[in-house]
């Protein structure tokens, strides 16, 4: 039976427990990943380390693919930049968030298996390409704002760009195995904002 609120509107059975779950799960992979690297990532050893049911896991992510993204998206998700009247400023925002995000222990890892997941045989690409198109979007849409304000060249490639913002950092706590920092951080908004600024 739906129990009712304390303002007499019904209340979802179990969604309290379903977040409880999904929190659950999530971070169970997130900590797995940091410590034993993501091949210790299974349905049955993530399902013993949550404290749930296998069948639970898989009525929210049907494959361990499902799964990883999920959790990946915990750590590097969708951000929403505000409109501070100024390119420069929300691609600082952009990537201060994002180098935030990357430098909580375990990210590297995480984003290292993603990377690697993606790669293998019988991973079913369209999933990734969603989720970098979910992560960028933000990017893409303070690159817009950009054109319509003038601060961006209305000739930017405005995927190419994101592509631009999002790889740096990735390629240098992954590629080049160092941490990135503020000073990298304020490096990349200079050469980004000269790539894309207006002619002049």
């Amino acid at each position: 039976m739906v129990g009712m609120q304390s303002d007499g509107s019904a209340r979802g059975p179990g969604r309290p427990r379903e977040e409880r779950v999904t929190g659950a799960v999530l971070s169970a992979v997130v900590d797995m990943v940091h410590e034993q690297g993501i091949a210790a990532v299974t349905m049955d050893a993530v399902a013993a380390r949550a404290g749930v049911s296998k069948p639970a896991i898989y009525r929210r992510w049907p494959t361990k693919q499902d799964l990883i993204i999920a959790a990946a998206e915990t750590r590097i998700g969708i951000l929403s930049v505000p409109d501070l009247g100024d390119f420069r400023a929300e691609l600082r925002f952009v990537l201060t968030a994002r180098l935030e995000a990357y430098r909580l222990p375990g990210t590297d890892r995480l984003i290292a298996g993603l990377i690697g997941a993606a790669a293998e045989t019988g991973a079913v690409r369209g999933q990734y390409a969603e989720y970098t198109e979910r992560i960028t979007s933000e990017t893409r849409r303070i690159l817009e704002r950009g054109i319509a304000r003038g601060d961006v060249s209305p000739d930017t490639d405005v995927r190419a760009a994101a592509t631009l913002v999002a790889a740096p950092l990735i390629f240098r706590l992954i590629g080049e195995q160092e941490m990135p920092d503020a000073r990298f951080v304020d490096n990349l908004v200079d050469l980004v904002t000269r790539a894309v600024g207006p002619a002049g």
